[in-house]
């Protein structure tokens, strides 16, 4: 089965033709950056504008930096605050015409990681963390998703974990590899703490620089780098609405 998955983050919207079976893209990858600000209107505009770059018109998976239930967004840490309670799959669905189901970015990366990647066939407890703009977490228990998670709103130092760890702090502190996999290794022994996973695994665009920071970390949990990289999201989202589609047959 083929279907179109976008992958909405904080910086950048992107989009590709995915086969669902194999977890590859059918096509090149589309980027457009992020709106700023990112309204709802602003965002569904960028939706439908990549659906109709691929001339699509078949089932969509949109991935959402938020909590989403049902479709409806209920946190927007990221991107603007009007996203709280707006049924996100309605807003995508008008905007593009095609029958579009939305998920929680971490949930879609996480979906991905154990059917394709490096949660696959993996017992017992596996978290995927999404290290980019801010922290997506994915729960996996034998495979099977607990969604919304959000671990990157723990507490640490006071604050929200991502404030402290992600890879935007990273980037905008220039800190140096071993600085940064220091307080990278504090959120993931604070996690395992309420956890006790048996594997982390970690994602987002620095996920291929992970030779750089994960041999740094000292957690008791095994650590390994995303398979599907950066474009996790995006495979996650195709499958997020190929599971749709299933249900709805």
């Amino acid at each position: 089965m083929r279907v179109l998955g976008i992958d909405i983050g904080g910086s950048g919207i992107k989009g590709a033709v995915v086969r669902t079976g194999k977890g590859r893209l059918a096509t090149d990858r589309l980027r457009i950056p992020t709106p700023q600000p990112a309204t709802p209107d602003a965002v569904a505009a960028t939706v439908a504008e990549i659906t109709a770059h691929f001339d699509w018109h078949g089932p969509v998976g949109v991935t959402f930096p938020g909590v989403v239930r049902h479709g409806t967004v209920h946190t927007a840490a990221n991107v603007d605050p009007a996203w709280i309670g707006t049924d996100a799959g309605r807003l995508f669905s008008k905007a593009t015409g095609c029958r579009v189901v939305v998920g929680n970015d971490a949930d879609a990366a996480g979906l991905a990681e154990a059917r394709f990647g490096a949660a696959r066939e993996v017992p017992g407890v596996v978290i995927v963390c999404t290290l980019g703009t801010g922290i997506g977490s994915a729960l996996l228990v034998d495979g099977r998703l607990v969604p919304n998670t959000e671990l990157g709103h723990l507490t640490l130092h006071g604050d929200d974990a991502e404030r402290y760890a992600a890879e935007s702090v990273r980037e905008r502190l220039e800190l140096s590899w071993a600085d940064w996999a220091a307080r990278v290794d504090e959120y993931l022994h604070l996690v395992e703490a309420l956890f006790w996973p048996d594997r982390f695994v970690l994602g987002g665009g620095v996920s291929k620089k992970a030779d750089k920071f994960v041999p740094l970390l000292t957690c008791r949990t095994p650590v390994v780098p995303a398979a599907l990289r950066n474009e996790a999201g995006i495979v996650g989202a195709a499958c997020l609405a190929e599971a749709a589609a299933d249900r709805h047959h």
